[in-house]
């Protein structure tokens, strides 16, 4: 049985080869050389995630109102179902064909994958902020779902783009990227929505917003993902594109030990030959089942995925509820200030402290403690109703952002585990499978929270 430092030290030591006609070894040759992260093209990668996330928990803050305005509950306290289900309906499609997209970008390549997904948001989104029914909504949100996989795609690429030493920078890049979106999004969603009433004077009563309330917030983050694609266009590509067998691990030819917590033990019992990894033809089979980093991975990634869509859609759906059903009676607005006020905190963190905490501690002990503090945690927020004025408000947006650096720091030091895990030509797959189980779970967190809430 050999240690994970026996089994990873044969390739720290070889020697890369170059292929000037690969785009993968052009772009480990220029990170090289640049002796750090490739910062332009993290900075484009990084918005065209947050592109991404924008549109995912954005319509949180008025689904409520929006599925009230379709008419189709029959009564009030049906109206968190149908939310519920308008809200999983997204992340149900992405959980049916995340595994295909990441294939596709272990075969193809990432770029292709991302900017076609972010694509699918400028129509789908775009759609679903002028659907007039129920059905429309759902199934727009649904295939914008489905053709979208390209979440696990830029994780690989991510962390292709950066040398070992800055893959935990760059991972927060992302992740920090994804969780503002995330944060934003509602923000996004609570100030824009129903403008007519908001800001009447900019659009008067029978005007084209008027008509549709919640078409505003989807236009302007379907901008931003049109945007997103152009920038998308001019990333390059980090798949090889040649025999690897010729070829050493980009990821763990760097001439450095890797930390230990940060990487998935590869031991004799995962039947991976070490030779054998160097090849784009290695055995799925060899690496799927039987690499219990990766597998143990994906499934936080999944009980994650599944806590975290279930706190953003009961959080939403409490904070805006009448008072006598439980809730706090606030407006749209006040959600939107709340995640404002929590994303910019968010934001601050993961560029400030995320990468110093993961080199200190490593990515599986600051998981482990985020969540043992997350736990008690949530407990706390039904006792925050009992409260009123700077109190009220003092506590909410504390317990908030707590709450969401605690699930920034699980889900980026998770990312770094699942890249780890596995070599790079199957980065793909694996962010794939993670994307795929996360997505079920953020589908059935969202209906089943608006359903039991």
């Amino acid at each position: 049985m050999m240690d994970s430092s026996q089994a990873l030290q044969p390739l720290l030591n070889q020697k890369k080869q170059r292929n000037y006609r690969c785009p993968g070894c052009d772009i480990e040759y220029r990170k090289e050389s640049a002796k750090g992260p490739l910062k332009l093209y993290l900075a484009f990668a990084s918005f065209v995630v947050l592109c991404n996330a924008l549109p995912l928990s954005s319509l949180f803050p008025f689904v409520y109102f929006m599925v009230r305005d379709f008419g189709i509950a029959k009564s009030e306290t049906r109206i968190s179902t149908y939310a519920g289900f308008v809200g999983a309906a997204l992340m149900f499609g992405r959980a049916l064909t995340s595994i295909f997209w990441g294939m596709l970008a272990d075969i193809y390549g990432r770029k292709p994958v991302m900017v076609f997904g972010t694509a699918t948001i400028v129509v789908f989104n775009t759609l679903f902020g002028f659907s007039k029914s129920f059905w429309l909504a759902l199934i727009s949100r649904f295939l914008m779902g489905l053709l979208n996989g390209m979440l696990g795609p830029v994780r690989a690429y991510v962390s292709e783009i950066c040398t070992l030493e800055y893959q935990a920078f760059g991972l927060a890049m992302v992740a920090t990227m994804w969780a503002v979106g995330l944060i934003i999004g509602p923000a996004i969603g609570g100030y824009l929505s129903q403008p007519s009433d908001k800001y009447p004077s900019l659009f008067p009563s029978g005007s084209l917003f008027d008509q549709f309330p919640y078409a505003l917030p989807c236009l302007c983050i379907s901008v931003a993902a049109f945007l997103g694609v152009i920038v998308g266009l001019f990333l390059p590509e980090t798949l090889h594109k040649h025999d690897r067998s010729v070829e050493c691990n980009p990821c763990n030819s760097e001439k450095k030990f890797v930390p230990k917590d940060t990487v998935i033990s590869i031991k004799e019992g995962n039947d991976i030959d070490i030779a054998t990894s160097r090849t784009v033809y290695l055995s799925f089979n060899k690496i799927k089942w039987k690499n219990k980093g990766m597998i143990s991975s994906i499934f936080l990634y999944f009980i994650w995925g599944l806590h975290d869509m279930a706190y953003s859609e009961i959080f939403s759906l409490w904070a805006v509820s009448p008072k006598q059903y439980g809730g706090l009676g606030l407006t749209t607005s006040d959600v939107g200030t709340i995640l404002s006020v929590s994303g910019f905190v968010l934001l601050v963190f993961q560029l400030v402290a995320f990468a110093p905490l993961a080199n200190r501690f490593g990515a599986i002990q600051l998981i482990q403690c985020s969540i043992v503090i997350t736990l008690p945690l949530v407990v706390v927020f039904p006792l925050i109703q009992t409260t009123d004025g700077v109190t009220l408000w003092s506590l909410l947006i504390s317990a908030n952002v707590i709450k969401n650096i605690l699930s920034a720091c699980i889900i980026t030091g998770n990312f770094i585990l699942i890249n780890n895990s596995v070599v790079i030509s199957q980065r793909g797959f694996a962010n794939g499978v993670s994307m795929s189980l996360a997505s079920f779970g953020r589908a059935v967190g969202p209906a089943c929270a608006g359903t039991l809430y």
